[in-house]
């Protein structure tokens, strides 16, 4: 029987309930390397002044903020490929990552020749990485028949992601520790990165495997592609996401979550140093709120189920920014902070795996709306918000520093009132008010129900079947 013809399975496979997000795991150890070392990389071992620096991130992030729309767009436009329009990017591409991503943190030759390759490195290996990533997100609505098995497998996948924060604390440091003997420590983090992203590359593998038959491999004749829902012209992209005033909401809400994410993580150091005057204090409260983040993306598809994913998702957000303005009025309390913090980090790992669900309804809108379906385009949409948080990151954390005179010479033991409460302001209240935002938002925006995404998918199989 050919793979045009075989029957799709009518629910979820144990192996997608328990592993699928192994990939994602993958793919958080990767870019981790990033994340922790980039900055690191360029100042002290590559040593760019710090002109330099911000100009390699600079241009790096905003270009690739700039594409971040579209991947999904291509995905959606393009003849699908032998295994399927989005499984098949989930072998395509990966394997060229560690090629290509292994080149961001090595410095060859000096003047403006180093400067482009790394840029150059940065821009592509995250172009290539980003369509693989696309792709395997769009496959929840494609594997997911209903509004439950979305949430699980937005939940397997964000308590996998979130799992591997955990893991690259006890493994990327001892790694890069390694190579540093092995290939000398100026090149010990583009050895590192090259490891991590062919761990990437064969977990995403395992994904290619596991949605084996899970996603209709469209037929070439000339009939099945004039009954193509799943291509899309520029107009039709343009229509699934202005005539999707939900899809909108979402992304704007969205962007608070991220906004959450990067700017407490950037700003926490500064908290334990200049506020709670214990540094090291910090690898404990990384410790402690990843393992609640875990266990928040583990749980959320259960509180989904009984609540939904837009109601978990909006309660969660209030809830957020209850605590981390109880957190604020007890900023010198620094036990109590860490729990505090932590608690709104489980609260992050409940968004992070219910906010995929919710794309993928908005999808179901989309295509009951529009009569085509924009599962690549929609799903690509959540790189936006993402990166438009990465870079509100150094604009908020920057600002709040500025407004409370801070100056890195000052004794953390100096630390005036003004610089403690301008550090708070940017680890607790701005992230507080954004996900109020974000919840208003939802609430009187977002009125995509799982009653009605049932009713809506219901109305498409009518109308496909009428078709057929």
């Amino acid at each position: 029987m050919s793979n045009a013809n075989k029957k799709e399975p009518k629910g979820l496979s144990k192996a997608l309930k328990r592993f699928y997000g192994v990939g994602d795991c993958g793919f958080t150890l990767m870019t981790n390397v990033e994340s922790y070392y980039f900055s690191f990389f360029l100042t002290n071992l590559a040593q760019f002044g710090l002109g330099t620096v911000s100009f390699i991130t600079t241009v790096a992030s905003a270009i690739d903020a700039c594409l971040s729309w579209m991947y999904g767009a291509v995905l959606n436009s393009i003849k699908p490929k032998k295994w399927g329009r989005y499984r098949s990017w989930l072998i395509l591409l990966p394997w060229m990552v560690p090629f290509l991503y292994a080149f961001q943190f090595l410095k060859i030759g000096d003047g403006p020749l180093s400067v482009a390759i790394i840029i150059f490195a940065a821009v592509l290996s995250h172009v290539v990485w980003n369509f693989p990533y696309v792709a395997n997100v769009s496959m929840i609505a494609v594997a997911g028949k209903t509004p439950d098995d979305r949430a699980q497998l937005s939940s397997t996948r964000a308590t996998w992601a979130n799992f591997s924060k955990v893991i690259f604390s006890y493994v990327g440091p001892p790694l890069a520790a390694v190579f540093a003997g092995i290939v000398s420590e100026k090149n010990q983090y583009a050895a590192t990165a090259f490891v991590l992203s062919c761990v990437m590359a064969v977990l995403y593998f395992a994904h290619f495997k596991m949605f084996d038959g899970f996603e209709e491999v469209e037929a070439t004749s000339a009939a099945a592609q004039k009954k193509d829902t799943s291509k899309t012209s520029g107009g039709d992209l343009i229509k699934a996401l202005l005539q999707n005033p939900p899809l909108m909401i979402l992304m704007l809400a969205d962007l608070a979550k991220w906004m959450f994410n990067f700017v407490c993580s950037g700003v926490a150091i500064y908290y334990f140093t200049y506020v709670a005057q214990n540094p090291g204090l910090l690898a404990t409260y990384i410790l402690v709120s990843n393992i609640l983040c875990v266990v928040g993306s583990y749980l959320a598809k259960n509180v989904a189920k009984k609540l939904s994913t837009r109601t978990t998702t909006i309660f969660i957000f209030f809830a957020m920014a209850v605590v981390l303005v109880v957190a604020n009025f007890t900023y010198s309390n620094v036990m109590l902070v860490i729990v505090l913090m932590s608690v709104a980090q489980f609260g992050y790992g409940i968004a992070y795996a219910c906010t995929p669900a919710l794309y993928a309804d908005t999808i179901i809108y989309s295509q009951w709306k529009n009569g085509k379906n924009a599962t690549g385009w929609i799903s690509g949409l959540q790189n936006v918000p993402l990166k438009v948080g990465v870079m509100t990151r150094g604009i908020i954390i920057s600002a709040c520093l500025a407004v409370a005179a801070f100056d890195p010479s000052i004794d953390p033991a100096m630390a005036t009132e003004g610089l403690k409460k301008g550090i708070c302001m940017a680890f607790m209240i701005i992230p507080a008010c954004a996900l109020v935002i974000a919840a208003l938002l939802l609430l009187l925006g977002f009125r995509i129900t799982k009653e009605k995404v049932e009713q809506y998918q219901e109305e498409i199989a009518a109308r496909e079947q009428t078709c057929a």
